[in-house]
């Protein structure tokens, strides 16, 4: 959390960090940064009275890495039920040849529109940690390969997720900040 709060120093952005359930229905937007486990989060984010708050929120929502995986109905890290925002099981890479968790940066090929995108060059790099990844889905607008192929950045209405750390992408990921801030 504290480098999110960082690059959104950086960016002199206005923000509150909290857990309270009435604060963040009532933001104007919402990052919910994320690494450790999903069964972790979720529990966290039930005994919070978090989970029907952020299902239900209409105003932007930016989850990054456990923050947009969580938005998947399940995890195989632990069988943990998710929100259900989205379709879909994240699930362990699958590979022997490859390092895991996936960890340095990587690619991110655009596949669909998003506001996220505005000034960032298609193929631009970012900084990933993970070790679960989210199948190609609707909702994928955002590919990198790592062994396979798999979701790096989603979007579904109001929601936006992605896979990898912009606060930790240099300029390329203050600008996906910022436009996330902006939209």
């Amino acid at each position: 959390m504290r480098s999110v709060q960082n690059a959104l120093d950086r960016l002199n952005v206005d923000y509150e960090v909290t857990n309270d359930p009435e604060v963040v229905a009532n933001a104007s937007k919402v990052i919910f940064p994320g690494q450790g486990a999903a069964g972790q989060a979720m529990q966290a984010i039930e005994s919070l009275g978090l989970a029907d708050v952020i299902k239900s929120l209409t105003v932007p929502y930016l989850g990054i890495c456990i923050g947009m995986q969580i938005l998947f109905e399940k995890s195989e890290e632990g069988m943990v039920e998710c929100l259900g925002v989205l379709p879909g099981t994240l699930k362990r890479f699958n590979s022997k040849d490859l390092k895991i968790p996936q960890m340095g940066w990587n690619k991110v090929k655009f596949s669909g529109k998003s506001v996220l995108f505005k000034n960032i060059e298609d193929m631009a790099s970012f900084y990933f940690v993970h070790s679960y990844v989210a199948d190609l889905c609707d909702s994928t607008v955002g590919v990198t390969l790592y062994g396979q192929p798999f979701t790096s950045i989603v979007q579904k209405d109001n929601f936006y997720g992605s896979q990898f750390h912009p606060e930790k992408s240099g300029d390329v990921g203050s600008q996906l900040l910022l436009n996330f801030i902006e939209s």
